[in-house]
């Protein structure tokens, strides 16, 4: 009884752990599942934390890439705006030009017409007269047969000498007052195109100068410029090409030289070594080698400036090279590039008058006097050089023949030529432009008076006016007034062929009749 007690005791307390131990099982595993739970929410609510971050900067860097886009649009927008706006400005000046050109056209036209008609009505009063002529002519031919009692021969003769004094008369008189008119006319608007590039424009006035002297701080300079047995001196003429002058003037040297470059090169050489104060053949080679260079530098900026100053599309660079030459030559002391800026707006002004190319002229004037830069390197005269170097460096045909013929060594193709003649005329002979000596004014009045008294007829004559006018006293007995014109005419046209002359030269014809008798 006892051992079956202890069983179902033992048993008793086998079930009771064994349900025990269930329990804590049971417990470990429901608290492990709300561990992996608890951990699990967390890791989800981590989750949608770190999503919703994410999606924020998402939606924050599409909205600042969208912001980015739009101002970059809004941009684009308004820079299209702006050159919409210029192309419709341009396309308004053009349209404005084209009008205008076409209203020039349209008075041209005009004017064209008017002058046809006035030259058919001339025609048709010329045709009559030579009718009436006719008629006339026959009438007196038979009332001199009755009068004269003469021969037909010597009526007919009689009669055409007193035809041919008529005719030559009324020709003389004919051909006085159509060149008065076509003068008159053709002064007139020459002159409004002129005067309007003149007051336009206005350059600076010139200066001599002819010389470079370099001023010295002292006369004890003078021994270390020539250096020791010469050799200072001999070295620098040698690297520079110039000859230094060293005499008894206090405080100064003088640089002479053909080459105005060079000549410019060695005064800054010679400036520079002045200051330094070392003096010697090495030293000396080195500074006129770094002037040089500087000189290579101011050529090319100088004729870059001048291509800006006229407006003109880029050149070569040789060209651009050549136009800075021009800087340091000279003509009557006026300086050639800025001479050649001036004929270029002046070209500018007078081509849109005229309704042409303001461009293509302008460049036609800058470069018109080119080839003074190389004429003592190549030979002919300096427009013909010009007009090679600036074809050889591709530029137009018409530019070309403006160049080469605004001296007429080649005959003008277009208008080119002929304005730059003008051009240059009005800008070497306006007031100040350029110097000239006392000798050459003496021979141009010299020569002037000279080819007006080589003419029959003339009993004196006087340059006046600078040599600007040619007043010409004829013999009344032996010049009559028609020929007075006729002698006005041929001493122009031999003056123009004799001299060279800025501007232009009046001729005045003077014929005085006097009539003396004394009453008794």
């Amino acid at each position: 009884m006892i051992f079956l007690a202890n069983i179902y005791t033992g048993a008793a307390l086998f079930t009771a752990g064994a349900a025990l131990c269930f329990l804590v099982l049971w417990w470990k595993d429901r608290q492990r599942k709300k561990s992996l739970t608890n951990a699990a929410q967390t890791l989800l609510k981590k989750s949608r934390a770190e999503a919703e971050a994410i999606t924020r900067d998402a939606r924050l860097a599409a909205t600042e890439e969208a912001l980015k886009l739009r101002a970059q649009t809004e941009m684009s927008f308004a820079t299209r705006l702006a050159e919409r706006t210029e192309s419709e400005r341009r396309l308004t000046e053009r349209e404005t030009l084209i009008n205008s050109q076409l209203e020039r056209m349209v008075q041209a036209e005009q004017k064209l017409k008017e002058q046809e008609t006035s030259l058919r009505t001339k025609t048709d009063q010329l045709e009559k007269q030579r009718q009436d002529l006719s008629e006339l002519m026959q009438e007196r031919r038979e009332e001199l047969k009755k009068l004269s009692g003469l021969g037909e021969v010597e009526a007919r003769q009689k009669f055409l000498e007193q035809i041919e004094q008529e005719a030559l008369q009324d020709a003389s008189n004919l051909t006085r007052r159509i060149l008065d008119d076509a003068r008159t006319h053709s002064e007139d608007q020459a002159r409004r195109i002129i005067s309007v590039a003149i007051q336009r424009y206005a350059g600076n006035h010139t200066s001599e100068n002819t010389t470079a002297t370099i001023a010295l701080p002292s006369d004890e300079i003078k021994g270390r410029i020539i250096g020791r047995e010469g050799r200072n001196i001999r070295a620098f003429e040698a690297a520079t090409g110039v000859t230094i002058l060293v005499d008894d003037t206090p405080g100064a040297v003088v640089i002479s030289g053909f080459d105005p470059v060079r000549r410019e090169i060695a005064r800054i050489a010679m400036t520079r070594l002045i200051e330094d104060g070392r003096i010697h053949p090495t030293r000396i080679e080195e500074v006129v080698t770094e002037a040089t260079a500087e000189m290579d530098e101011l050529i090319v900026r100088l004729g870059n400036e001048a291509t800006a100053k006229t407006g003109s599309q880029p050149m070569h660079p040789e060209l651009v090279k050549l136009l800075g030459r021009l800087h340091f030559r000279r003509s009557f002391s006026q300086n050639i590039l800025d001479h050649s800026v001036e004929v270029a707006h002046l070209m500018g002004l007078m081509a849109a008058e005229l309704g042409l190319d303001m461009a293509v002229a302008k460049r036609t004037g800058l470069l018109h006097d080119i080839g003074k830069a190389v004429s003592h390197e190549l030979e002919g005269p300096h427009a013909m050089v010009g007009a090679e170097l600036i074809k050889r460096y591709g530029e137009s045909d018409a530019v070309v023949n403006g160049v080469a013929s605004h001296h007429n060594d080649v005959p003008p193709v277009g208008p080119l030529g002929i304005l730059v003649s003008a051009a240059d005329a009005i800008s070497a002979s306006r007031p100040g432009a350029r110097s000239e000596s006392m000798t050459t004014y003496l021979k141009r009045v010299a020569d002037l008076e000279q080819i007006a008294n080589s003419f029959p007829g003339v009993e004196k004559s006087y340059a006046v006016q600078a040599g600007r006018e040619l007043r010409v006293f004829v013999l009344p007995n032996l010049i009559s007034d028609e020929e007075a014109f006729a002698l006005a005419r041929n001493i122009a046209a031999k003056i123009e062929n004799k001299l060279q002359y800025p501007g232009q030269i009046k001729i005045t014809v003077i014929r005085e009749t006097r009539c003396v008798e004394v009453a008794k």
